[in-house]
């Protein structure tokens, strides 16, 4: 699906609402509708939703002054991005309707898990919340960033917690962060901006989704990167280097309570185990609280199967 470029603008400049209506109420489109199969009973995913899922050829853009009509199971917040594409292809994988909200709206490049998505252009502190999580489950938020000290702050921290309130606010019962492992540094090492930053957006949604917030701190991230039309394989040097880390595990143990240890001995984290653990918490109930690097990993283990 194609994104809509004007879904959200700094209230100066937002004379009227211009949104694309995803779901338009048509003969030929509710014709287009794709009905997902129906879940057994034993299936994670049987209360979630599949809807308004069209090709893209399916689809014209309607740049009228009508809202948006989208209803999601989950919103991806970053979701063009290198972690957030990993959720949104996963999520597709399991018939999860899925809207990812970014700057850049739809990716690039063109796989055919692309066009299962509803892709939607925007700023995290402009947005029309109330209208991107209609009957949404749950928000999956993969924000943050490197810059200057206020740049990471502001990224990582503010507008994390932004996201937060409003998915409170609209009764979204689920919120998934992606967040960080502190790699055991010192703690006058843990002042910058990114790590403050993110402990601050988990503060938060800890403190409004007590008893269903998942916190995911992942290490280093490998997997196939795709960055303005090149693919950047991280999986080449990740991936061995996790099988020989994760190897020796029992033998560096007694190494982990040095300062900054983990830099070197955290086992990295494939893209795709990070994005399944997050689709867990989507349909996991019992799946809440702070997540380790290994944990991670279990709770992929899950999904995948």
């Amino acid at each position: 699906m194609a994104p809509s470029p004007l879904l959200v603008r700094p209230p100066a400049l937002a004379s009227s609402p211009l949104f694309p209506r995803r779901c338009p109420p048509t003969p030929a489109a509710a014709a287009s509708v794709r009905a997902a199969p129906g879940p057994t009973a034993a299936s994670p995913f049987s209360r979630l939703r599949t809807r308004c899922r069209f090709a893209a050829s399916d689809v014209k853009e309607d740049y009228s002054s009508t809202p948006i009509d989208i209803v999601a199971d989950i919103v991806v917040l970053g979701g063009s991005g290198f972690v957030g594409s990993a959720i949104c292809k996963a999520a597709v994988s399991k018939g999860i309707e899925v809207v990812s909200l970014s700057r850049s709206g739809r990716p690039s490049y063109s796989d055919p898990w692309v066009d299962q998505v509803n892709w939607l252009a925007g700023d995290i502190f402009y947005a029309r919340w109330d209208e991107v999580l209609v009957g949404t489950t749950a928000v999956v938020s993969t924000l943050g960033g490197f810059g200057n000290e206020e740049q990471m702050k502001k990224i990582n921290g503010e507008a994390n917690v932004v996201a937060v309130n409003a998915a409170k606010e609209n009764g979204v019962p689920k919120f998934i962060l992606i967040s960080v492992h502190d790699y055991n540094l010192p703690s006058f090492l843990l002042t910058s901006g990114y790590f403050t930053g993110k402990r601050k957006a988990e503060s938060e949604l800890l403190s409004k989704y007590p008893a269903s917030g998942v916190v995911l701190r992942p290490g280093f991230i490998y997997g196939k990167r795709k960055v303005n039309g090149f693919e950047i394989p991280l999986d080449v040097v990740g991936q061995p280097l996790e099988k020989l880390l994760s190897s020796v595990e029992n033998f560096t143990k007694p190494l982990s309570s040095l300062p900054a240890s983990d830099l070197v001995l955290t086992p990295p984290v494939s893209v795709d185990d990070v994005a399944y653990a997050a689709i867990n918490g989507v349909v996991d109930d019992s799946f809440f609280g702070v997540f380790t690097i290994e944990q991670i990993k279990e709770a992929a283990a899950k999904v995948r199967v």
